[in-house]
This record gives C-alpha cells, sequence and structure tokens, in this order.
C-alpha cells in the first residue's frame, strides 16, 4: 500500500482529506506543523507529500527545498494563494502538481492518482537519481547521504554507481567484474565480495527501509531500492 504523507495544519481540511485518500487504499501519516513535517518525512519513505503552503514552525516552501535536496518523492503543493506567479514558484522549485483551495476531495485524489502514474523522477537526464536520502551523482561521480558525500575507494565507487544504475536487479560476480574490473581483469572473483562489503560499510547510515545492498545466495548481488 503506498503511504502519503499530508501536511495540512487545518483540522477540518486534514480529517476529510486523509478519509478520501484511505478509501483510495492509500496510507495516510498526517502532521500539522513545518517541523513535524520534517521529522515524519525522514523517518517514513511516502511515495507522495501533499504539502500545504501556510504552515505554522516553517512554511511549504522550505520544507519543498528539504525534500528535494534529499530525495526524488513527487510533491503536491495546497495552498489558499492562487496567484500564478505562487504556482510557478512551486513548479519552478521542484513542485510535481499544485492545487488552490477551496478544493474538492474528489480532485485531490485524482491528482495524487496522476502523479503517482508518472515514470519515477530522475534529474538531469539520468545524471542524478535519488534513492530516499541518497543522491547519487554520476557526472559528479559522487554519492551523497542527506548532504554529506560519502567516502568510497575508486573502484568501489565504480560499483556502486553500476549498481546505483540498474536499482533491483542481481548481477552474478562475473557480470560485475566484467562491467566493473574489466575483461583483462585476472584476480579471484573475491575481490567483488569484499568490495560489496565496504560499500555496506560505507553506507551503514542509509536506511534498509529505501535500499540496501543484497546477496542472493547462488545468483548474486542486487541494489534493493524501496520503490513503495
Amino acid at each position: 500500500m503506498k503511504q502519503i504523507l499530508l501536511v495540512e495544519d487545518e483540522l477540518v481540511i486534514s480529517r476529510v482529506l486523509k478519509a478520501y485518500l484511505e478509501k483510495a487504499e492509500y496510507q495516510v501519516e498526517q502532521a500539522f506543523t513545518g517541523k513535524e513535517a520534517i521529522q515524519k518525512f525522514a523517518i517514513s519513505t511516502p511515495s507522495l507529500v501533499l504539502l500545504d503552503v501556510m504552515l505554522p514552525e516553517q512554511d511549504g516552501w522550505s520544507i519543498l527545498q528539504y525534500i528535494r535536496e534529499r530525495s526524488s518523492c513527487p510533491v503536491i503543493m495546497l495552498t489558499a494563494l492562487g496567484q500564478i506567479n505562487h504556482k510557478l514558484s512551486g513548479l519552478n522549485q521542484g513542485a510535481d502538481d499544485y492545487i488552490t483551495k477551496p478544493f474538492i476531495a474528489e480532485e485531490v485524489v485524482a491528482r495524487v492518482n496522476a502523479v503517482l502514474r508518472r515514470p519515477a523522477r530522475v534529474m538531469e537526464d539520468q545524471r542524478i537519481k535519488y534513492l530516499g536520502g541518497l543522491k547519487v551523482d554520476f557526472k559528479a561521480h559522487t554519492v551523497t547521504l542527506h548532504g554529506l558525500e560519502l567516502a568510497f575507494t575508486p573502484r568501489d565507487l565504480s560499483l556502486f554507481l553500476f549498481l546505483a544504475r540498474h536499482p533491483n536487479q542481481t548481477f552474478t560476480r562475473e557480470q560485475l567484474i566484467e562491467h566493473v574490473w574489466g575483461l583483462d581483469y585476472e584476480g579471484s572473483d573475491r575481490a567483488v565480495d569484499l568490495a560489496i562489503k565496504r560499500i555496506r560499510r560505507t553506507l551503514e547510515n542509509w536506511p534498509s527501509s529505501e535500499g540496501e545492498i543484497r546477496t542472493l545466495r547462488g545468483l548474486g548481488y542486487q541494489l534493493y531500492v524501496n520503490e513503495r
């Protein structure tokens, strides 16, 4: 069941939207302040965020920026600000859709359905990919977790970038050696196991709820990514 993080400080609106989204078979997590929204986003890995602009403690624009720095999770803005400049601002900052109050709950559910049917957001023509809080930049050859760059050896980084290009696909040791070490490699395939062990250590702070490198006994390795 896909999870929606609903960030709305007006209790009646939040209650109504929660009821309609649950009727549409979504799991709904509610937040009523900006601070609570960030806390819940960090631990819940939602499939989509419904985000009000005017919130106590921290407004929706700063929360949208926080999300975009860490995740490709779809965001739909909810606001009473109907002027076209506000809509353009939200879309330019990375929102996937924008709904102006007053609205009917059925419209919100329909917009949620439509956004979740879109292909997963991959930024800059596959140069950047977000895997939960992990940002993989294939052009810069960097991997950051919540804004902090992770330290890989060059070979381990090449292996991880290859797996990140093909999430949830399983590769044998021989295939990984061919793609990462090269056909002229003459060492033991044990090098793959050791590299995977080091990569797991580097990724130790990446929540397993978002993804992890899995060993499939008798088959090989895969970078499992939760696509919920």
